[in-house]
């Protein structure tokens, strides 16, 4: 594959990371908002959306590693900067490969948002759980494989870690 040719086929893929990106981000602020307003309704509705956003963006992914790796460059981020300085030296692709980090992290960061709001209403539900059966209203403890920590008390909670 030439130069050119390579150029060309990344500009495309970063236009459609770049189109995946924002769908993507409009998708989490809706989601945001059936979370906020608990609409199980629209979150079971945004569920499969999500999930065929996030394997568009896995698709594009996979795509463009596989030109990195059969131009003989590492399919990491570096690979992939070692190939744009090759194939675009008068830097065509920096604004849209800007554009694209930019958008992944700000959905990085509105997923994380998104998260922190699941984790406070499930910790609230597991609060009144235990106060509606009489059972210990703080959270459980878990082990590194998801298995119940049977050193956990109704009086304090003993943590290890593992390396």
């Amino acid at each position: 594959m030439d130069a050119a040719l390579t150029r060309d086929t990344l500009g495309r893929l970063l236009a459609e990371e770049n189109s995946a990106l924002t769908e993507f981000e409009s998708l989490l602020d809706r989601e945001h908002g059936a979370l906020a307003t608990r609409d199980i309704d629209a979150l079971e509705s945004l569920a499969e959306t999500r999930q065929n956003s996030i394997l568009r963006l896995l698709k594009i992914e996979e795509e463009r590693r596989s030109v990195c790796g059969m131009l003989g460059y590492d399919t990491d981020l570096q690979g992939l900067a070692r190939l744009i300085a090759w194939c675009d030296p008068a830097r065509t692709l920096a604004r849209p490969y800007d554009e694209c980090a930019s958008r992944a992290k700000k959905c990085r960061d509105l997923n994380d948002r998104n998260g922190v709001l699941v984790g406070a209403q499930i910790k609230r539900v597991e609060g009144l759980l235990g106060a509606l059966t009489g059972g210990n209203a703080e959270p459980r403890a878990y082990g590194p494989r998801g298995q119940s920590n049977p050193y956990s008390t109704g009086s304090g909670t003993v943590l290890s870690a593992e390396a």
